[in-house]
């Protein structure tokens, strides 16, 4: 073979690998509703996990973005957690109307509920045994009304919407939640674990049939999930706290 033809070849073969990769990505981000944000510490607000805050460190790829877990804890006790009321604590009241802030923490404290009583006995009084869960949004931007549909539903839209997460890591025109959360020991007050996290939308093209504050609920909907399981695999012993 001449060097042309190698070159010609070595060409086809970057190409195919591309396209098979391509091809990966597409597949997962398909099935995602929501997707990971990197945040940093500096973006935390702070106000519901106060000096805990200097506690979080950046969480791995399957846990969440900023995290901490007290060192030393018996976990395995715990079948019961208080959930209190969901609390907003982001700063874009002059941009969100005071009805919609409390709607989304009202369906926010509804999910939280329904996904912790699958694994928890949720209680109203403090016990032996019972954990107290607090969780604040402290950041919401909804998606761009028909644009999030069309750039996942049309198919040229879509095309683009791809290039454009493969380039900057988001897709356009989507929504975002930033929340913070805590659990404590609800007899002593101590702080067990606490965690701030991003999430974006997603490229499901399901994702698109959906109103403007639908990447929130499924940001929510996805954090009331890992972390219901994720706690249940701590006090369960099948999981070990880190």
């Amino acid at each position: 073979m001449t060097i042309n033809g190698l070159k010609r070849a070595e060409a086809v073969g970057k190409s195919i690998a591309l396209l098979l990769m391509g091809g990966v990505t597409l597949s997962l981000l398909a099935c995602s509703a929501t997707q990971k944000a990197t945040i940093a510490k500096t973006e935390a607000h702070c106000g519901l996990l106060g000096r805990f805050c200097d506690r979080l460190t950046p969480g791995t790829e399957n846990q969440l973005g900023l995290r901490y877990v007290r060192p030393g804890v018996d976990w395995r006790p715990y079948k019961a957690v208080i959930i209190e009321p969901v609390t907003f604590w982001g700063d874009e009241e002059g941009e969100i109307s005071a009805e919609v802030r409390q709607n989304l923490v009202n369906e926010f404290e509804t999910v939280l509920k329904q996904e912790f009583g699958k694994q928890f006995q949720v209680v109203t009084r403090p016990g032996p045994g019972v954990m107290t869960l607090s969780v604040g949004l402290t950041k919401t931007e909804s998606a761009t009304p028909v644009l999030r549909s069309i750039s996942m539903i049309v198919p040229q839209a879509r095309a683009l919407s791809t290039g454009a997460y493969l380039i900057s890591g988001q897709f356009p025109f989507v929504g975002s939640a930033q929340v913070e959360g805590k659990v404590e020991d609800s007899v002593s007050g101590q702080v067990l674990a606490a965690i701030v996290d991003k999430r974006l939308g997603g490229g499901s093209p399901t994702a698109g049939f959906q109103w403007q504050w639908g990447d929130v609920e499924n940001a929510m909907q996805h954090w009331s999930e890992t972390s219901a399981n994720r706690l249940a695999g701590w006090t369960s012993g099948q999981e070990k706290a880190q």
